[in-house]
């Protein structure tokens, strides 16, 4: 049955929406004037939902048909939301609109005309463990020796195969930049990507990689099908156009080419997943890229203070190759992002828990609250004193510091030494090793039950087969490593973390080894104030969080800690940037990849864009403990300009052995203090290591205390 609106004769039809009153200029213009190839940079907190919603919206009671719009996102949540406010404004819902993440609408074309490429419509989607395991099941039908050669394991193999296909490049590029190490393994690689892709095509299966590539076979080798496909959809809208990869891009240019009424939305400046192929030249080229196209900004920013943006757009003018623009705050001024140097990362922790508990105590919820860092190992000083003040907190887009598999290797290699008769650490020491089963893990524990010190182990006689002994003497080898040095806890994970036979088995087994390195290394400063290892090993299995989270299931209202990739699109009242030293943030990494210190810049814009009333801005000016290492404040605080943030001066010495008593992470009775004081002049801020005497530093006074002379 069809609905007709009937109107008095002679008066038009008048719109639902008044969109004068309910958009500002900016928006108003994208939503009446979007016709053709338009570009619209989005700022931080602009209203970018808002404006696709309402553009939409003025599409259909303009006459556009649901079924000739096609909406494209990156996450089913916003498709769904934007839909729904859609629905909203017009009353009914728009019943055939293409809504839906590029996956999804690859999907729905792929059951209609997958045939062409040889599926079935009711071909199956593989997800990513379905993914890893064919990929293994590929490596075993090639008989690739991967114990000889330290294979890669099937989850980094279809990382690599993922990589390469979203990127659009050769498999040789791909290894050059996530494996180098993997290059002489090419041709078996090849082989096994080649045979990967041909057991799918015969099983009618798709991983999600192919539901993009194969949409785009269809619309490069099938005319018919993607005129057909271009003519229905006589507008095009895309989100986060700046989060696309090469394949999405090329996608979006063949669906709107008949009618080129085509809209991406999005930031250049927030523009930060290159580790995942994203392409920043997608929405930089846009403009030279479809003639005529018109280009808006959304610049008024409903979110943060105007304080808050003065500094997210001081760093980002900072960066050469973008669009130029400023934002504007409408909520009114509030107070001056906090720039706090600490003495030290134990500080930097204390500092911040410090705050929260007052910004608690002011009325604030902890889930109003974030503390961001560039990388998951940058929280780790933060989380033991977050467990030691037992307060709340959930790590959004990964496990807890003690939680992660790489930190749980060491500690058992430490429970090992400490007592060798721990079977359950034989069990997981045991199965990095090639060629050792659970069983003979076992057999291997039980083995050890009556030995006095780890020492023993080395002398041990173990009846195993051939293969099961190429994995015990790599495990010798590791534990030899580990006993030659200086036997404290420090010195243990180092040189576990430095050891060829687990580094190999890192990166074979890991897509991400090089951050889980870099938690180890991280592990090992927090170790360093422990001179004996069965006092580290009470205090970090003791951890209310120790392993697994307990008793707090249900509990809502918690500190947010997360990596600034994971906060993107997020926003709270409180938000602490940490860690911000160089070499940390920006990571050292960058300094060496094409366009890697203009990416981290605009890491650094989307962190201070996620606070609405208050911004934290910290870094420690020391690292380590036995031996003092001394860090630079972040290019990007340098760029602040001056006026533009309060400089917090902390007065009070705080215990890197993180206080005294039953209650405490640290060593009972306290331990190595690195304070940091300040004298009558406020201008001459000094580092003093108290060590019965050790030694002292001083710092001499520069804008970020920068130069650092022994006395």
């Amino acid at each position: 049955m069809k609905e007709f609106i009937l109107t008095s004769t002679g008066s038009p039809a008048k719109s639902k929406i008044n969109y004068e009153n309910e958009l500002n200029p900016e928006q108003l213009q994208v939503v009446q004037n979007g016709d053709g190839p338009c570009l619209v940079l989005a700022g931080a907190g602009s209203g970018k939902t808002r404006t696709i919603t309402y553009r939409v919206a003025w599409l259909l009671e303009n006459g556009v048909q649901p079924q000739d719009i096609l909406l494209l996102t990156f996450t089913n949540k916003a498709a769904k939301e934007m839909v729904s406010r859609v629905e909203a404004l017009l009353g009914q819902y728009p019943q055939g609109l293409w809504g839906g993440t590029f996956h999804s609408i690859a999907n729905r074309i792929l059951r209609q005309y997958g045939q062409k490429l040889g599926y079935s419509p009711n071909f199956s989607i593989l997800d990513q463990e379905d993914s890893n395991e064919l990929v293994g099941m590929c490596v075993k039908d090639l008989k690739i020796d991967t114990k000889d050669k330290r294979f890669p394991s099937s989850r980094v193999l279809h990382g690599i195969i993922s990589f390469r296909s979203n990127k659009d490049c050769s498999l040789e590029h791909a290894l050059e930049i996530k494996h180098p190490k993997f290059v002489p393994l090419k041709d078996e690689i090849r082989e096994v990507a080649d045979l990967y892709h041909r057991q799918k095509l015969q099983q009618n299966s798709m991983d999600f990689d192919d539901l993009l590539l194969r949409l785009l076979d269809l619309l490069r080798d099938h005319p018919d099908v993607r005129e057909r496909l271009a003519s229905q959809f006589k507008y095009v809208l895309v989100d986060e156009f700046q989060d696309t990869n090469v394949i999405q891009a090329e996608i979006v240019h063949k669906l709107s080419s008949n009618h080129k009424n085509l809209l991406v939305v999005g930031d250049d400046a927030q523009s930060i997943y290159s580790f995942r192929a994203a392409e920043v030249r997608n929405i930089l080229d846009f403009p030279s890229k479809f003639e005529g196209a018109k280009t808006f900004q959304l610049t008024t920013n409903y979110r943060s203070t105007p304080q808050i943006l003065d500094v997210a757009n001081s760093v980002i003018a900072q960066n050469k190759d973008q669009f130029k623009k400023s934002l504007r705050a409408v909520v009114k001024a509030g107070e001056q992002p906090n720039l706090v140097p600490a003495a030290n990362q134990a500080q930097e922790a204390q500092y911040i828990a410090d705050q929260i508990v007052e910004l608690v105590g002011d009325g604030s919820s902890f889930c109003d609250i974030a503390v961001l860092f560039r990388a998951a190992f940058h929280s780790q000083a933060l989380e033991f004193e977050l467990m030691r003040r037992d307060i709340p907190y959930k790590y959004r887009g990964g496990l807890k510091f003690f939680e992660r598999a790489h930190v749980k290797d060491v500690v058992s290699h430490l429970r090992l030494i400490q007592n060798p008769r721990d079977v359950m650490a034989w069990m997981r020491v045991l199965k990095i090793h090639p060629g050792i089963g659970a069983v003979t893990a076992a057999k291997i524990g039980k083995a050890c039950a009556n030995i006095e010190t780890v020492d023993d182990v080395l002398t041990l006689d173990i009846g195993v087969g051939a293969k099961a002994r190429c994995g015990w003497d790599g495990f010798l080898r590791v534990l030899s490593s580990l006993l030659k040095g200086k036997r404290v806890p420090s010195y243990f994970i180092r040189a576990l973390a430095s050891n060829d036979d687990y580094q190999l088995y890192l990166e074979h087994t890991h897509p991400n080894h090089h951050e889980r390195l870099e938690d180890l290394e991280q592990f090992a400063v927090f170790a360093e104030q422990y001179g004996d290892l069965g006092e580290f090993l009470e205090a970090v299995s003791l951890t209310s969080e120790y392993g697994a989270e307990k008793g707090r299931a249900d509990f809502e209202d918690r500190l947010i800690l997360s990596t600034i990739h994971q906060a993107k699109g997020l926003e709270w009242d409180h938000v602490f940037v940490m860690h911000l030293a160089e070499g940390c943030f920006p990571h050292s990494r960058a300094y060496s990849e094409k366009g890697g210190i203009e990416e981290e810049r605009r890491l650094f814009y989307v962190a201070t864009t996620r606070a609405k009333q208050k911004l934290y801005l910290t870094y420690p000016m020391t690292a380590g403990h036995d031996t003092l290492e001394i860090k630079e404040p972040s290019q990007f605080l340098e760029e602040i300009p001056e006026g533009k943030y309060e400089m917090v001066k902390l007065k009070h010495g705080v215990a890197s052995g993180w206080g005294s008593g039953s209650n405490s992470m640290g060593r009972k009775g306290g331990g190595l203090r690195s304070d940091l004081f300040w004298g009558d002049n406020d201008d001459e801020p000094a580092i003093v290591l108290d060590d019965l005497g050790e030694r002292v530093k001083k710092t001499m006074p520069t804008s970020f205390l920068r130069d650092i002379d022994d006395l």
